[in-house]
């Protein structure tokens, strides 16, 4: 026959089957792909679009709320001349001439007008000819006749007026609100000036920011209030006014706009005109300055997008490092699991045959105890045999028996450790248990430094429970109480046993090691949690353990810690599940009769 010559691929057991550095390093590139693909691209592409949308958003809203407080202004000033055009009126149309040209008549007339606002200057009753009858305020106008003047033949032929700034007689920039009114074959004027000062005030109350500016103008362009930061009551302003318009509108004007010939940043600007007297509400504002808080959010948005996709970006690469790590590690704990299965299938081997050997031994050893008894017998029937060689030869008899009791024990202790016994319920006593655990590993701790500390309450009634569970499941924990105190020069292992009212026993084993860190108690008894290093633990045992004091009908409870030592509190009831013999029987852990395996409660450590 031809040799095959194919050879077998050698795999990498430091890497777990064949997977090297390379293929970790492909994977790792491929998370951090897949993750930036799937992530920061949909967050670049959103948040950018949330920024247009909230830009836009931002600005008409902006906008909206500048043309609405344009127009509250404007029904403010508005109103503000309407009501004391309407103080006028009611004066003219409720008194007559011959009672408001008494001067005391007068003065109580204008104190009524002002309301304690003072927003009149003075009050004057001229006749149809332009004369004064009477006059109330700080000015000598008593004398002046206004026949000649602008106003007069306006409010003569329509009955009321509201004038323009002018200066007239007393030389100061103000206006005035008239009203006629016909008496008998006459008329009369009842005229009232505005304080120029209150109204500005009114004008400018509403000042925008720190480059908001308020102010009104006429038909001509002439300001009816003075500006903020560029020209004069009753100045031309620097732009032309064009003419009357409904509503409000809104410009974006450009710096440098071509409208002036002086050059200023760029600015939003509103107008809009009042109903009487023709007067144009200027409001303006740098568009810097408007659109501050918006900037300002749009850049904190840009900001954000960038920021959420950096820290995405380190995020991503350290999380995929991570999980290549966990995979790297759970590799290895999966190739090491392996290797301790097929131990576990060795080992279960290696019982069968404990047993069987121990099965064989018990046979010579039972014929070596009866050649034993003959003897006896024989010495017994012979009266004639030397004393000092009949004693000498009853002692060597008697150090058989204890031999072969002690060789016999050690195979009854092969046979339940080995797991050949048979699951039965039946009353047990725990300290016996107990005692044989620490008996057999007293040796191994005292070479540690370890000493055990016990305190078994006499007289412990039993309880019906499995032996052989029972003889693992505290095997394993003080196994493990020992494997605690790796790394200390000495420590003690306290076992402790008492009965606990009527409901059941307690045991409690308590050991001096490493303890247990608190993140880590409510994983301890989850299959496969340890922090033990490779090769020293599978993290089975106390998920072993757990299950065969819930199948024997008990509760264990854990208490420790750091530094200080871990403490097991177990609970055995006396009678326990009804179907607790026929589960027993068909145990569920499948550990291939190891009898040794170690619990991982050194997890703290």
């Amino acid at each position: 026959m031809r040799r095959n010559d194919k050879r077998p691929t050698h795999i990498n057991k430091s890497n777990g089957e064949g997977k090297g550095k390379p293929y970790y390093a492909r994977l790792y590139r491929r998370f951090v792909w897949t993750t930036l693909t799937c992530s920061l691209a949909p967050l670049l592409l959103v948040g950018w679009g949330i920024y247009a949308h909230y830009s836009a958003f931002a600005r008409d809203k902006m906008l909206n709320s500048f043309r609405t407080q344009v127009d509250n202004h404007r029904k403010m000033i508005e109103l503000f001349l309407k009501e004391h055009r309407s103080r006028l009126q009611l004066i003219a149309e409720t008194q007559s001439v011959d009672f408001l040209q008494r001067q005391r008549n007068l003065e109580n007339a204008f104190r009524i007008i002002n309301q304690g606002e003072d927003s009149f200057t003075d009050l004057g009753v001229i006749d149809e000819n332009g004369r004064h009858l009477a006059y109330v305020g700080p000015y000598h106008l008593i004398d002046k006749n206004y026949s000649q003047a602008f106003w007069f033949k306006t409010v003569m032929d329509k009955g009321i007026y509201i004038s323009d700034m002018f200066l007239g007689f007393r030389k100061v920039p103000h206006f005035i609100i008239a009203v006629s009114r016909p008496e008998g074959n006459h008329k009369w004027i009842l005229r009232g000036t505005i304080n120029t000062e209150a109204f500005r005030s009114l004008v400018e109350k509403v000042r925008i920011g720190r480059t908001g500016e308020v102010f009104l103008l006429n038909e001509q362009g002439i300001f009816q209030t003075s500006p903020r930061f560029s020209g004069h009551i009753m100045e031309k302003a620097a732009f032309p006014v064009k003419n009357a318009h409904a509503g409000i509108q809104v410009h974006d004007l450009k710096a440098g706009n071509e409208d002036t010939e002086h050059r200023f940043p760029r600015q939003i600007l509103a107008r809009v005109w009042l109903e009487e007297p023709r007067w144009m509400l200027v409001v303006k504002q740098d568009y810097a300055e408007a659109f501050e808080e918006m900037n300002h959010a749009n850049i904190i948005t840009l900001i954000f997008i960038h920021l959420s996709a950096l820290i995405l970006l380190f995020a991503t690469l350290l999380s995929t490092r991570y999980m290549v790590n966990v995979i790297k590690k759970r590799d290895q704990e999966a190739d090491h699991l392996n290797r301790q299965l097929l131990q576990t299938g060795k080992m279960a081997s290696v019982g069968e045959l404990s047993a069987g050997v121990a099965h064989e031994i018990n046979n010579p050893l039972a014929i070596i105890l009866t050649e034993r008894q003959i003897l006896l017998d024989s010495v017994a029937q012979t009266p004639s045999l030397d004393r000092e060689f009949k004693d000498q030869l009853l002692a060597s008899l008697s150090q058989i028996d204890t031999q072969v009791h002690r060789c016999k024990h050690l195979t009854q202790n092969l046979l339940r450790f080995s797991r050949r016994t048979k699951s039965v319920v039946e009353p047990v006593s725990i300290n016996p248990f107990l005692e044989e655990v620490v008996e057999l590993m007293e040796r191994e701790a005292g070479a540690n430094g370890i000493r055990f500390l016990t305190e078994l309450e006499e007289n412990l009634p039993s309880i019906l429970s499995d032996p052989s569970q029972l003889q693992q499941l505290f095997l394993n924990l003080i196994t493990n109480a020992i494997d605690a105190h790796d790394g200390k020069p000495y420590g003690r292992v306290r076992i402790h046993t008492r009965a606990r009212n009527d409901s059941g026993v307690e045991a409690v084993i308590a050991d001096a090691g490493c303890g247990i860190r608190p993140e880590h108690l409510d994983k301890i008894f989850d299959p496969f949690f340890t922090t033990k290093s490779v090769g020293k633990g599978t993290g089975l045992g106390l998920s072993i353990c757990y299950a065969i004091v819930r199948r024997l009908g008990g509760t264990i409870e854990v208490e420790s810690e750091p530094g200080t030592g871990t403490t097991f509190t177990l609970f055995f009831p006396f009678k326990p599940p009804q179907d607790l013999e026929g589960r027993l029987r068909e145990p569920e852990n499948d550990t291939g009769g190891i009898p040794d395996e170690r619990i991982d409660h050194t997890v703290g450590g």
